[in-house]
């Protein structure tokens, strides 16, 4: 899977050689953000949580933003327990650096939190430690299936 995945993805809607893949690594958001040269708020992180069952859920949340318990129990109906990264890959197909809601290897519930709302655009990865894609909210929703926006995350207000 990785960033085959999602190329085949974004290559289905025309936005393929949008893909921008780096040299050096962007697996975290103050790596992503250096190499892309953008503050870290303005990476998005996607976030993979056990959800009820079996499946996994992704919550996609500006970068400088943290995952606040309450709000998300309260969201969710569950407390958020994060994904081991070998589940993660095992659920998105995506290693931990490079994971994102795009060519996903299950079809997972994807939620996409408020806090990016303040930015014209952002950059989630995809698919690997070393790429991102520029997309507007209203892309980001989009292209990932995004169920529904959400308020779960602080520290961004």
């Amino acid at each position: 899977m990785s960033i085959e995945s999602v190329k085949a993805h974004f290559h289905e809607v025309g936005r393929e050689q949008h893909i921008m893949e780096f040299e050096s690594s962007s697996a975290t958001v103050e790596t992503a953000a250096e190499t892309i040269g953008v503050i870290p708020a303005r990476i998005a992180k996607t976030l993979s949580f056990y959800g009820e069952g079996e499946a996994a859920i992704l919550v996609v949340a500006a970068g400088d933003t943290k995952v606040d318990n309450k709000k998300f129990r309260s969201e969710f109906g569950f407390k958020p327990k994060m994904l081991s990264p070998e589940e993660v890959l095992k659920q998105t197909g995506h290693a931990v650096g490079g994971v994102c809601p795009f060519g996903l290897a299950n079809d997972l519930e994807v939620y996409l939190d408020i806090s990016m709302k303040r930015f014209d655009t952002l950059f989630p990865a995809c698919g690997s430690s070393n790429s991102a894609i520029e997309l507007t909210c209203a892309e980001l929703e989009q292209y990932s299936g995004g169920k529904a926006w959400v308020d779960v995350c602080k520290n961004w207000e």
